[in-house]
């Protein structure tokens, strides 16, 4: 079995290279190419930690396995990572252990990924303007996919911490470029042509009110039971779309809209439109919302991708 570090990971693969992965993804999973197997949630002995095992198969990758996602707030007083993530590919033919890929980094990157596909799909190319609902980690990762896929131009963040949205405002107009600045969640919410939210909140965030006509938002954070970022109301005024529609409404943002009786079988999979099987955003003024709860899928092609750029790369040297 191949070990594959975090550094070797990181190495390997672009933003670019991860959004085009991404977009195979939900076209194969549409096709009946791949397979979603049951997420199993757990945690350990402290019971605020968590963790999840996400397993998939892609047919034409031969790519099968799963992913052990795990939470541990308390590494943060021992100056450790709270998120760590870990992919096991297995031999198709076989099932032996194939690789064991590091896979924190490449989260990040393929969660972002997805919303670059959700992303271009699903608003309007002319959106210029982006809100950013949260600081941390994730949050700079999902802007550079939105920055990689729109002509954006102007940036707002908001985070619970004030001190956190400065910190990202300054980061992201250095590194960036851009007209970029820190206020009130409404009033972001409200200029924005694209909501994204990346957060860990169990209750709404961004409220139907401060949402505009033609607003694209792309909902990061829920993926366990009981996590939500919206307002349930925005469900019964938008055009709804998930990477697994099953599982959105199980652990995604759509779970307390599906509760409140306004999320049902009106969401549409993002592998359906981009295989150009259902219409996706049907007018300027559509209010499109697309929910990622974060697929197997998605980290076996990215594992399967670095496995196979350093097998290439040895066979060069």
């Amino acid at each position: 079995m191949k070990i594959v570090t975090e550094a070797q990971a990181r190495e390997a693969v672009t933003l670019v290279e991860a959004i085009a992965l991404m977009e195979q993804v939900f076209i194969a999973l549409h096709r009946g190419e791949a397979e979603i197997f049951p997420v199993v949630l757990g945690h350990g002995s402290d019971p605020s930690s968590r963790f999840s095992m996400k397993g998939g198969l892609i047919r034409p990758l031969h790519a099968v396995g799963l992913k052990v996602g795990t939470y541990w707030p308390a590494n943060r007083a021992r100056g450790l990572e709270s998120h760590g993530s870990t992919t096991l590919l297995l031999d198709d033919e076989t099932g032996a252990p194939r690789a064991m890929v590091g896979a924190t980094h490449l989260t990040a990157l393929r969660t972002a990924a997805a919303d670059g596909v959700a992303t271009r799909a699903l608003s309007r190319p002319e959106s210029a303007t982006l809100a950013v609902v949260g600081a941390g980690h994730q949050a700079w990762f999902e802007m550079l996919a939105v920055l990689a896929v729109r002509p954006i131009r102007n940036v707002a963040v908001w985070s619970r911490s004030p001190d956190a949205a400065a910190a990202f405002a300054e980061r992201a107009r250095r590194e960036t470029g851009l007209d970029v600045s820190s206020g009130s969640i409404e009033n972001i919410c409200r200029s924005a042509d694209i909501i994204i939210t990346a957060t860990a909140a169990r209750e709404p965030l961004v409220q139907s009110a401060w949402v505009q006509p033609g607003t694209h938002i792309s909902a990061m954070g829920a993926d366990s039971e009981g996590k939500q970022e919206l307002d349930t109301r925005l469900a019964g005024m938008a055009r709804l779309f998930a990477d697994s529609v099953e599982q959105s409404l199980s652990i995604g943002e759509f779970e307390a809209a599906r509760k409140a009786g306004l999320a049902s079988s009106a969401i549409t999979s993002l592998g359906t439109v981009l295989a150009g099987d259902a219409p996706g955003r049907a007018s300027a003024d559509d209010i499109t919302i697309f929910d990622s709860s974060g697929i197997a899928l998605q980290d076996l092609a990215m594992a399967a991708h670095v496995l196979q750029c350093l097998e290439n790369s040895e066979t060069a040297a």
